[in-house]
């Protein structure tokens, strides 16, 4: 950890909380790159597990606060830490999340290891027994700690996704177990939740899903069960969790997700993998084997390769999973081109340009860029 040039400015605060844990105490560090990170620290009055809280894009570090003071008068020791660039810690604010995402690639997971090393050097902290929780861009950055660090034996999962780095890691790693929560009012984030905890093997793993209830720690507020329900699941999963490494969990049977991805990226797999999609579909209402976007990167993938006979059974998926999202018929539309099938490709482009008024969760950008490519594939199809 040399290389973080961790500084500690610890200031204690006065008296006992209620819960007879100490008062939270701010914290500052600073990250490899000299920039101030702030945090705050629920310090546990005996020892104890720890808890590293990461915040919303849209919230910062105090999101937690109800959760932490609870969870320090279980016993835990937390430290929630403001990402940089929000709340108290310093770096550069962007308007638009693209713009920020090269210094969420490239600096979180260094200022994530800052606090995580600031956590586990606390006197009276189980180093052996580390919880990570994380609330929409923070559940990424929870899963890929837990990669870093075999000592984090559990993940909290609120409304947000995970690289394929991470998703292979929790497909690997069955002995690290999962909790996730979402709402149907936020988007396709109870589908993407789905996706995610699909991935894991861990036979334990706990989904809340909820109907009004928003994005991230701002359930917590509408769900008045959501935060106990989590402390319980610290009390089950990581109070008593093993010490040995996460690695060494005896294999378990894959679970449908991996097997639908392993049968989409065999040679000649994707028939099977349709056809696994049509026995879930009818079968297992619950299980989400691919979220739109997911499969719609995989379906350009099969085109740019060549393969555009297999790209279209792949958008053809998606467009009966997301029937109402104009980017899968686009999509379609230039698999259907490829192919020269021009009456189904025009067809699948008029149908993207007339969905785009309903597709209200989409971005700027996003609805632009399938404008344009639908009018254009629609004008040089219409002239043949």
């Amino acid at each position: 950890m040399n290389a973080l040039l961790i500084s500690i400015l610890l200031t204690t605060g006065g008296g006992q909380a209620p819960s007879a844990a100490p008062a939270p105490q701010p914290v500052s560090l600073k990250g490899a790159d000299g920039v101030a990170l702030k945090a705050t620290y629920y310090a546990a009055s005996q020892p104890g597990p720890g808890i590293l809280l990461l915040h919303a894009c849209n919230r910062d570090r105090s999101s937690w606060k109800t959760l932490a003071t609870q969870a320090a008068g279980r016993g835990y020791h937390v430290l929630a830490l403001d990402f940089r660039g929000f709340g108290e810690s310093g770096g550069d604010r962007f308007e638009r999340f693209q713009e920020q995402q090269p210094i969420i690639d490239a600096k979180w997971p260094v200022d994530v290891d800052a606090a995580f090393a600031w956590l586990t050097a606390q006197p009276g902290v189980d180093k052996l027994r580390i919880a990570a929780a994380g609330a929409s861009c923070g559940v990424n950055q929870s899963v890929q700690l837990a990669r870093r660090h075999p000592e984090v034996r559990t993940v909290v999962l609120l409304s947000g996704g995970v690289n394929p780095d991470g998703r292979e890691y929790l497909r690997s790693t069955p002995a690290l177990s999962v909790f996730s929560a979402a709402s149907e009012d936020d988007g396709d984030a109870i589908a993407t939740m789905r996706w995610i905890s699909g991935w894991s093997r861990n036979t334990a793993n706990k989904r809340l899903e909820y109907k009004a209830a928003g994005h991230g720690t701002d359930m917590f507020a509408v769900e008045k069960g959501l935060e106990p329900a989590i402390l319980s699941w610290f009390d089950a999963q990581l109070r008593n969790a093993s010490t040995t490494a996460a690695t060494a969990a005896a294999p378990i049977k894959p679970t449908i997700v991996e097997e639908f991805w392993t049968a989409l990226n065999a040679p000649g797999g994707v028939a099977r993998a349709k056809q696994m999609y049509v026995e879930a579909k009818k079968n297992r209402s619950d299980v989400v084997l691919f979220p739109e976007n997911e499969l719609n990167l995989f379906g350009y993938q099969l085109l740019q390769s060549g393969n555009a006979k297999d790209a279209a059974v792949v958008f053809e998926m998606n467009i009966d999973a997301f029937p109402r999202s104009a980017n899968v018929y686009d999509s379609a539309s230039d698999a259907y081109v490829a192919l020269d099938r021009r009456d189904e490709a025009l067809r699948a482009a008029e149908k993207a340009i007339a969905l785009l008024p309903s597709n209200a969760h989409i971005s700027d950008e996003l609805r632009t860029a399938i404008r344009e490519s639908a009018a254009k594939k629609i004008a040089e199809l219409k002239k043949r």
